[in-house]
């Protein structure tokens, strides 16, 4: 892969998605191993930069980049220097100075990852940013789908719930879309993104009609935070019209979510432990994808 950053899947091509993807089945077959010490980032140094709360994604990358032999160094926004006035490129700069190789980012604002990359020598890779992308999450999603389904062409992808303030859902529709799958959004109007027809996904506002006959159910985090509105009457009607319960999935349908879930709103508890649920999967191959994509751009950049 021959690229200094990894910033968006909508900039990827499909080859080089497949790359990520080959490469992280064989970094799985590792930890499947018990494999936790190799040499392939030896002598280099990864930062954590996450100017918004994580969990899944920032240990992640931190246990990847340890068993790939990197130190590690992680910044908490909230009691650093940005506190004190510096900028995005000024703190950026000076990760350069400390020498550090990689910054995985996550930011509020849409775009800031790119703006980063520009201006240090450091390779960014984007964790999340504002309402835009998460493509790591898309390509760990993909890998799972993977796993079982190997041929995404013809794949029927039904992604459930607050899609209008999901990068995860936008990465995703880019990334299916690119595979050959089929992808259907279901949610209420008030949680749609404005330019819904230029995805290239369907819509259907019936979760029922929208999860029948779907190989995948992803399931979205109804994020709050992110609403300046009232988008939907009460969390209750939510959970009642929009929430995936076990009812939603098929006998050979595989259930997702990105995390973190809130049970009884965007997903029941019936269905987040169902037999098909592969959540807990989902975070693990999370390890694997993410040695993959510092691993081949360390290589590509040899």
């Amino acid at each position: 892969m021959k690229r200094k950053d990894l910033l968006y899947i909508k900039d990827l091509s499909k080859d080089e998605i497949l790359e990520i993807l080959e490469e992280a089945k064989e970094m799985r077959k590792l930890l499947d191993k018990g494999e936790r010490k190799l040499n392939v980032l030896s002598g280099l140094n990864v930062t954590t930069l996450f100017y918004e709360n994580s969990t899944r994604t920032r240990v992640s990358f931190e246990n990847a980049a340890k068993i790939l032999g990197a130190s590690t160094s992680s910044i908490s926004v909230a009691t650093s220097a940005v506190q004190k006035g510096e900028t995005l490129i000024d703190t950026g700069k000076n990760l350069d100075a400390l020498l550090c190789d990689f910054i995985i980012m996550r930011h509020s604002q849409s775009g800031a990852p790119s703006h980063l990359a520009k201006n240090v020598n450091a390779k960014v890779v984007n964790a999340g940013d504002g309402m835009n992308e998460h493509p790591t999450q898309a390509l760990l999603d993909a890998y799972t789908m993977r796993e079982r389904f190997q041929d995404f062409k013809g794949l029927n992808i039904t992604i459930v719930g607050d899609i209008k303030h999901s990068r995860v859902a936008r990465s995703n529709i880019y990334l299916l879309s690119k595979l050959g799958a089929r992808v259907t959004l279901c949610a209420p109007k008030t949680l749609l993104p404005i330019d819904i027809e230029k995805t290239g996904a369907k819509y259907d506002n019936c979760i029922d009609s929208a999860t029948k006959g779907a190989d995948v159910v992803m399931a979205l985090r109804m994020q709050l935070e992110r609403q300046k509105a009232a988008l939907f009457p009460s969390q209750r009607e939510y959970h009642a019209f929009y929430g995936v319960k076990a009812g939603h999935i098929g006998k050979n349908t595989m259930l997702m979510h990105p995390g973190p879930c809130n049970r009884g709103l965007d997903i029941a508890s019936s269905a987040y432990e169902h037999e098909n649920s592969v959540i807990l999967p989902q975070v693990t191959n999370g390890v694997a994808v993410r040695m993959a994509i510092l691993k081949l751009l360390k290589e590509g950049n040899d």
